[in-house]
């Protein structure tokens, strides 16, 4: 039985592997090796997500993780960008558990916090060629609204983001 729940640093390790894990399966076909690990070490290493996990408020609510039996399986935050604008700025799972709901549950509990906030409309940024998370989000309402340079592009990239949004 999966649960979802606000992930504290006893999950910060398993939070790390399954965005590491995910982000490779994610873009590992599409870009190459070094902005991949560029990006990992940015974002899921050890210290950032233990910070992450212990300094919340409304700009950053923190992390949720789907666990099952107590191993992480998936985890994903976001946090308001206004004062009625959510954003959801990460959701991965582990490669192999993805179709069984996972995902959903843990964009569940992000919009249920940042309907809380006082959010009323979501945003997410999906990678161009991220061919699994544009199905994901448009099966869940989100639209399409426009492109724009990805974020962490170093001088020579041209990584397209697509920005998508929706009414919570």
């Amino acid at each position: 039985m999966i649960s979802v729940v606000k992930a504290n640093e006893q999950h910060v390790e398993g939070i790390a592997r399954v965005c590491t894990d995910g982000y490779w399966a994610t873009y590992g076909y599409s870009k190459p090796s070094a902005y991949i690990e560029r990006m990992v070490e940015a974002f899921y290493n050890y210290d950032r997500i233990r910070q992450e996990v212990t300094e919340t408020g409304k700009h950053w609510g923190g992390y949720f993780v789907a666990l099952d039996n107590g191993e992480v399986v998936g985890a994903g935050g976001g946090g308001l960008t206004g004062a009625a604008t959510g954003e959801l700025f990460v959701l991965y799972l582990d490669p192999n558990r993805r179709n069984e709901g996972i995902g959903t549950k843990i964009l569940d509990a992000v919009t249920a916090q940042q309907k809380e906030f006082g959010a009323r409309e979501q945003w997410v940024s999906v990678e161009k060629d991220n061919d699994m998370g544009i199905p994901f989000y448009e099966a869940r309402g989100f639209s399409f609204k426009f492109e724009r340079e990805s974020y962490g592009n170093l001088e020579g990239e041209d990584y397209i983001s697509l920005r998508y949004h929706r009414s919570i």
